[in-house]
């Protein structure tokens, strides 16, 4: 009786878990073209070069190949040791992250170039097609396309009181 009982509970869990795995374990972002130019357009530049970095503000919108970031501000960490090399992007201020096939937001995000990476943090939602999944932290690898939501800190911050929730689609039934 006690081995039903534990099968019947696992039976939601792992439909969960079949409905989760497109949505948020693999993105659509596996490939991204990290390597591509990055173009950034804003209102406003403020160029710190003694301390290599770029500080745009204003309807900050970033491209890369496919990917576009959108925040109100964007801090460029580079290296200018052969040539400007753009190492990092700390964006801040509703920010948005889009590929063709998905939309994450978030309060803030950081963008690891060398690692591949892209981080959002605050209340982050993920969307893909009518699917939606929130947390607190959600780190996108951008070599393997695997992304990872986590619920975020206590209850009561961002993220849901510290966990992770989602609503899924299903595929209709014929009848």
């Amino acid at each position: 009786m006690r081995a039903m009982k534990l099968s019947l509970l696992l039976v939601p869990i792992l439909a969960a878990a079949a409905i989760l795995s497109p949505a948020l374990g693999q993105s659509a972002l596996k490939g991204h073209n990290s390597d591509a130019p990055v173009d950034v357009a804003s209102d406003r530049i403020e160029v710190q070069d003694r301390a290599d970095r770029a500080v745009f503000s204003g309807n900050v919108v970033v491209r890369q190949a496919e990917l576009t970031m959108t925040a109100a501000r964007l801090t460029v960490a580079y290296s200018s040791a052969g040539g400007i090399q753009i190492q990092r992007l700390d964006a801040s201020g509703g920010v948005t992250v889009k590929s063709p096939t998905e939309t994450a937001r978030g309060r803030f995000a950081i963008y690891d170039l060398p690692r591949r990476i892209i981080t959002l943090i605050g209340g982050v939602t993920l969307t893909r097609g009518a699917s939606e999944v929130h947390g607190g932290r959600l780190v996108l690898d951008l070599d393997t396309g695997h992304a990872v939501l986590d619920g975020g800190g206590p209850p009561g911050t961002s993220g849901q009181g510290g966990r992770v929730t989602g609503t899924f689609t299903v595929p209709k039934r014929g009848g």
